[in-house]
């Protein structure tokens, strides 16, 4: 059986706002420091404002490596990090999220608004129609995604989605149990995906 790779980049989804409690922002900063002290890179939005900027600053203090990709229209909305490794400037959204996806090896989402949903749902639905085999987790901080994982049981019950479905959704209140999940979950480093993200 072929070895699995292991996790080298980690795209992270979260809000360019800070959230009405200190313990959003801390958590971005303390899952920035687990990132950089395990090696993995961070990739995301490319913002240097809300829990984006926390979690980006973390990873650069403690030596990281973060890449961002933003719109040129929010590179200025969301103040674009200039102090990243590496700043990606796209056109659009669409290829923003795909661009992110295809430089990661699993997606992590932490609290956020609907920019945080509307990519975490969209990297789902990817994963459920099978082009990209990405491990897909949520840190459910001080549980901010209750009401999410209730939402998904009950799709479920409804008939709209299939248990294997939802669980192509990882989920913990525990950020280093939640990275061991993830890397448990990671395809075999020679399976190939069934279509590529464009």
């Amino acid at each position: 059986m072929p070895e699995k790779q292991k996790l080298k980049n980690i795209l992270v989804y979260c809000g360019a706002s800070m959230g009405s409690k200190p313990v959003y922002k801390e958590t971005a900063k303390a899952f920035g420091y687990l990132l950089a002290e395990k090696n993995i890179g961070l990739v995301y939005g490319g913002g240097s404002i809300g829990l984006m900027g926390v979690i980006a600053d973390a990873v650069l203090e403690k030596g990281g490596h973060v890449t961002g990709v933003i719109p040129h229209f929010l590179n200025t909305a969301e103040v674009g990090h200039n102090g990243v490794s590496e700043l990606i400037l796209v056109e659009n959204m669409h290829e923003r999220k795909a661009l992110m996806l295809t430089r990661c090896d699993a997606v992590v989402a932490l609290p956020g608004g609907f920019g945080t949903l509307d990519e975490l749902f969209e990297a789902l639905t990817w994963s459920q129609l099978e082009l990209h085999r990405k491990p897909i987790g949520l840190l459910n901080v001080e549980g901010y995604y209750d009401h999410l994982l209730a939402l998904a049981a009950s799709m479920q019950a409804e008939g709209f989605l299939q248990p294997a479905t939802r669980n192509l959704l990882l989920h913990d209140t525990e950020m280093g149990s939640l990275l061991q999940r993830l890397d448990e979950h990671l395809p075999a480093a020679d399976a190939p995906e069934h279509l590529e993200i464009t």
